[in-house]
């Protein structure tokens, strides 16, 4: 077969053919890439929040968006899944992603496209910002509160739970603006809180916003009080319930509050916080908030359209939802029955003061109480005092060491003077405990005179490292704060002296001195502690510490062992010297709770600047041990440790045995 060539009129059929195929190709690509360049205009003004520059098929499309979106209000990521075109129509598929504060709400929209007038545009629906959104409804976000978890005693028995608390505040949309802050103000002069803070306060929150003044116990909450409340304008008393110990003195430095989250904490915890949460604020409650308060859960819901003003159409629709997570159990050490004793005891102490009890098998903190008078500072494990003639303890394990026995002599005088300080005993020193006397009598009446006249027998870091092996000014991570106390090098045979009676820069905790009495009665360093379970219970880091000061636990650095341990002989020698304190010495009080027999040491110290009659204000200590229980007992101002601090330590140690 022959072909033909093809005529000048079949060429040039065939041409134009080709060419309209080619222009109709390229006008529906590019028709193709302009929905898509419009359905990611979309997306990325969704992403922003701000439809303005995008062309909506109707004018009212951008203001009913915005209604809508502004009950979403959180953060989100819009980008485009799938374009399919069909002639003057494209259908979007688009990815969000919603971040709801911890929670990340994933879902998928379609968008429709409408080519008019060349340009397309987009066909507004509220089912482009969720599926199943219907014309009308808007979004509600609801932040789940987890349930706290517990802080637990000895033996898991509870301590902080949910208890019913009534939550007084000024609720702005039931008062006049103009009138808030006189409500403000009466609320706070009627339920015991600064009225300037909490004026202002209410003053800056919205006209919606609840502002609460304090949170009372209920069945603290009279019914004059409630009465007195609803009188005040906008005030009001809400039912609720906070995690709260048995009662409001029960270890409260120790365990801490709980309250609405501040701004400083929300600011803090790396989103894990909001307000209106509930958070820990002082104590163990805020160490170990991210684990006790669990992880909030999240519910986003369609509301529908009111019918009226103020009145709901009908019942919301869940559409994405996160269950809360209860938060961990904190489990201590802390017995309850002695906690309560301590707390007892110290109500109607003035000064600041503290109750420290330790189980020296353990180490074990039972009790470690702070009394009214130290105004909410953690005394007990956390104070830093001069411990005065208690810290002879100390000083006879670093002359033990030095070559002294207990039976060795030193010089009782009636004052002493170390270039050119005078050191004195204290006022009411017996008479017939002066002279040269044995070591063990000088602990046991607590000769200031006898230890200092010793002072040149210890070099370097005698003092200091006898300290560590009671216990004293070597930090632990115990995570809770903790001041161990500090036995710096002395700046001067002066302050080397006025160390060996616990006073010059020599500092400790309850808590370190009731460590002191734990190792001699143990016949090893004893580490108290307080947290247990960290391994088994799996708690996470403390999510606060505290400040850092030096000696203070701060849960970020490892426990330091001591460089010379106390020997079972030497604790053998400080057990002898310290029931002479109790048979003959200055702590004879005790003698009625034998047996079994009692170890103690009592002490004062100086500080402050001279009262009206010209002497110093003095600490009273003392501290002792009974069987498997230690016991330092502190008041900020007394007349001695036997006096102040001794009837006090008498009554604990006879609730124990009870």
């Amino acid at each position: 077969m022959t072909s033909r060539p093809l005529s000048s009129r079949h060429l040039v059929l065939s041409l134009l053919l080709v060419g309209g195929l080619l222009l109709t190709g390229c006008g529906f690509f590019d028709k193709g890439a302009d929905a898509r360049k419009a359905a990611e205009k979309l997306a990325t003004a969704l992403h922003k929040g701000d439809v303005s520059a995008v062309k909506f098929t109707s004018a009212g499309a951008a203001k009913s968006y915005a209604a809508v979106a502004k009950t979403l209000d959180h953060p989100a990521k819009v980008s485009v899944d799938q374009v399919t075109r069909s002639g003057d129509k494209a259908d979007v598929r688009l990815n969000w992603s919603v971040d709801l504060g911890g929670q990340t709400w994933k879902h998928q929209t379609h968008a429709r496209l409408l080519d008019q007038g060349g340009a397309w545009r987009v066909e507004w629906k509220p089912s482009i910002l969720e599926k199943s959104l219907a014309a009308g409804e808007t979004f509600q976000v609801a932040r789940v509160k987890a349930e706290r978890g517990n802080i637990l005693g000895r033996d898991d028995t509870p301590l902080v739970i949910p208890r019913d608390v009534i939550r007084f505040g000024i609720d702005r949309s039931q008062v006049d603006p103009a009138a808030a802050p006189d409500s403000a103000r009466r609320l706070a002069t009627l339920v015991g809180v600064s009225p300037d803070p909490y004026v202002a306060a209410v003053t800056k929150a919205g006209p919606k916003a609840f502002v609460q003044a304090i949170a009372m116990r209920r069945d603290g909450s009279t019914s004059d009080l409630l009465g007195k409340v609803g009188a005040i304008p906008g005030a009001r008393g809400i039912a609720d319930q906070l995690p709260l110990a048995p009662t409001k003195a029960f270890a409260a430095a120790i365990l801490g509050t709980v309250g609405p989250a501040t701004k400083e904490l929300i600011d803090k915890s790396d989103g894990r916080l909001r307000a209106g949460d509930d958070a820990g604020l002082s104590g163990l409650q805020l160490r170990y908030d991210a684990q006790l308060g669990g992880t909030s859960g999240v519910k986003v819901s369609a509301v529908p359209a009111t019918a009226k003003a103020g009145e709901q159409a009908g019942e919301p629709r869940t559409l994405y939802e996160v269950d809360p997570v209860r938060g961990q159990d904190l489990h201590t050490t802390l017995d309850p029955r002695l906690q309560q004793k301590a707390d007892d005891l110290l109500a109607g102490v003035a000064p600041a003061s503290a109750v420290v009890a330790i189980q020296p098998s353990t180490g074990a903190i039972l009790a470690a109480a702070s009394g009214p008078g130290s105004k909410g500072y953690n005394s007990a494990t956390f104070g830093r005092y001069a411990p005065g003639s208690t810290f002879k303890v100390v000083s006879a394990l670093a002359l033990l060491r030095a070559g002294l026995t207990p039976a060795s002599p030193v010089s009782c005088t009636p004052t002493l003077v170390v270039d050119g300080k005078k050191f004195k005993n204290y006022s009411d020193y017996p008479a017939d405990r002066l002279g040269r006397i044995s070591l063990r009598d000088a602990l046991a009446n607590s000769c200031n005179t006898g230890f200092i006249s010793q002072h040149t027998k210890l070099q370097g870091s005698d003092l200091a490292d006898a300290a560590a092996a009671l216990g004293v000014g070597i930090d632990h991570d115990l995570g809770f704060p903790a001041f161990f106390g500090q036995v710096p090098p002395p700046a001067s045979e002066t302050e080397g002296a006025a160390d060996m009676i616990g006073q010059g820069k020599v500092l400790a905790s309850p808590m370190a001195m009731a460590a002191v009495v734990a190792s001699v009665a143990k016949g090893e360093t004893v580490t108290p502690k307080l947290v247990t379970g960290t391994a088994e219970h799996g708690l996470a880091t403390p999510s606060a510490s505290p400040s850092g000061s030096p000696g203070a636990s701060t849960g970020s650095s490892p426990s330091v062992a001591p460089a010379h341990p106390l020997t079972a002989a030497e604790a053998e020698q400080l057990r002898g010297m310290m029931r002479a304190v109790v048979a003959v010495g200055s702590g004879t009080l005790l003698q009625p709770l034998q047996p079994p027999a009692v170890i103690a040491k009592t002490g004062t110290a100086e500080y402050g600047s001279p009262g009206p009659g010209g002497s110093l204000p003095t600490h009273a200590w003392m501290i002792a041990a009974q069987g498997d229980l230690a016991v330092a007992v502190f008041v900020d101002t007394g007349e001695s440790g036997s006096h102040t601090a001794g009837p006090i330590l008498k009554a604990f140690l006879q609730a124990a045995k009870g």
